[in-house]
């Protein structure tokens, strides 16, 4: 479960946020719409202290992140938080197995090769592990960025416009499979968008 509390956060005087509390239990979705320049992904990135509020909290299961010093935020992130970047980001010289693998590494927990494996089975990469991530298409990138997401069966998942880029055939293929992971492993999923399409799919809505 996550909960945020009073969130502020600042880049200057003139361009500051605050932000609506929020609430998603475990196998719960939440979908935070709004346009550009509204503070979606600034709103995203403080839920995964990827940067620090002004004021506020956030609070995943029991621990209060605000209260962690940075190293302490760092190995709860690894271990408790998957995100999903708009934009997937790979280490180039890795295959796809050890990119998946560094999830395990950056959570100072033992490289799962298997549950690797039934990931990139489940999701329809199982004969890419191989490869490195360039030579994937779009799509395929997106779902390693899902099961590298999933690999420490996070107690929350984040999704930062997984599927602005993508066809419609695509968008439902992904939220599906975001929704169906969520679910198998009991984590909240909070999805940050301003794709229209995706209105209509999830109940649980914010607008910024």
């Amino acid at each position: 479960m996550l909960q945020s509390h009073q969130l502020t956060f600042s880049y200057s005087p003139n361009k500051r946020f605050t932000f609506p509390d929020l609430r998603c239990n475990d196998r719960e979705a939440l979908l935070i719409l709004g346009k550009s320049g509204k503070g979606k992904t600034t709103l995203l990135h403080l839920l995964a202290l990827l940067l620090r509020p002004e004021s506020g909290s956030v609070t995943i299961g029991n621990t209060d992140l605000t209260k962690l010093t940075p190293a302490e935020t760092a190995g709860f992130r690894a271990a408790h938080v998957g995100i999903v970047f708009q934009k997937p980001h790979f280490v180039s010289s890795l295959s796809v197995m050890d990119n998946l693998l560094m999830a395990n590494y950056l959570a100072d927990k033992p490289q799962d090769r298997t549950r690797a494996r039934q990931l990139a089975d489940h999701l329809g990469f199982g004969d890419h592990l191989g490869k490195k991530t360039h030579q994937l298409s779009q799509g395929e990138q997106q779902r390693v960025s899902i099961a590298r997401a999933v690999m420490n069966a996070p107690g929350v998942i984040l999704a930062d416009e997984p599927t602005s880029s993508l066809d419609d055939d695509n968008c439902a293929r992904v939220v599906a499979l975001l929704r169906e992971q969520s679910e198998e492993i009991g984590a909240s999923l909070i999805v940050v968008t301003h794709d229209q399409r995706l209105k209509d799919i999830f109940s649980n809505q914010v607008f910024l």
